[in-house]
């Protein structure tokens, strides 16, 4: 199945040659481009783009309350967004995975790491680049809030079994399911069984979401190195 690809970028340089990037795969096709986010909100529901490959920081409606309108948008549950920053230590890119994206990745990242993000993200996994480490999006989860963790979410956590809460926390630290299944000698389709029960019990729309209520329920905790 072709992955349907929108570029919202302010930048029609950028634009350009993410498209011929793309366009360039078998298995995925430029549906759009948008030079703001109302446009990426708009064209994400025309094209029923698949992936948003979303600029952090555009004119008018930013890529940060672009995503919380395509997150928040029920007819858009299936869109998966992809922030895109100069700036990978960001916090705007931790405000965006609060939103709803389902990860984010550097302007300055090879050809071949973009297109993996466009992939893992159509599939529903939490993309974070190989430079931006599950610990240092912990750190910028806790920043300005630590120890000050959102009790409703905290309670929402009782309704997940031990396992899931083991499995939960395996993602949060970044785990793969084969990795997880290797760690808790179980079967890789038992832990993607576990975790897709968590995302429905939790009403987190992506493995990225699973790693924000993670930190901010508490059920892990930031490392301090």
């Amino acid at each position: 199945m072709t992955i349907r690809v929108l570029l919202a970028d302010d930048q029609a340089l950028l634009r350009s040659a993410f498209r011929v990037l793309v366009d360039s795969e078998p298995d995925m096709e430029v549906v759009g481009e948008a030079s703001d986010g109302a446009e990426a909100v708009r064209l994400s529901a025309e094209q029923q783009a698949d992936v948003v490959l979303m600029d952090i920081r555009m004119p008018g409606t930013d890529g940060l309350a672009a995503t919380r309108l395509i997150s928040a948008d029920p007819g858009l549950a299936h869109v998966r967004v992809v922030i895109l920053t100069t700036f990978e230590v960001d916090d705007y890119v931790v405000q965006a995975l609060r939103a709803g994206a389902s990860g984010f990745l550097g302007k300055g990242s090879e050809p071949e790491e973009l297109l993996n993000a466009i992939r893992v993200a159509a599939e529903g996994e939490a993309l974070l680049s190989p430079t931006a480490t599950k610990g240092l999006i912990a750190r910028f989860l806790a920043q300005g809030d630590a120890g000050d963790h959102d009790p409703a979410r905290a309670e929402r956590l009782a309704a997940l079994t031990g396992r899931e809460r083991e499995v939960l926390v395996q993602v949060a630290g970044g785990h793969s399911n084969d990795e997880i299944a290797e760690r808790l000698e179980v079967s890789p389709l038992t832990v993607k069984t576990h975790v897709n029960r968590a995302m429905a019990k939790l009403g987190a729309r992506d493995r990225a979401q699973l790693v924000v209520i993670a930190y901010e329920s508490g059920l892990v905790r930031p490392r301090a190195d």
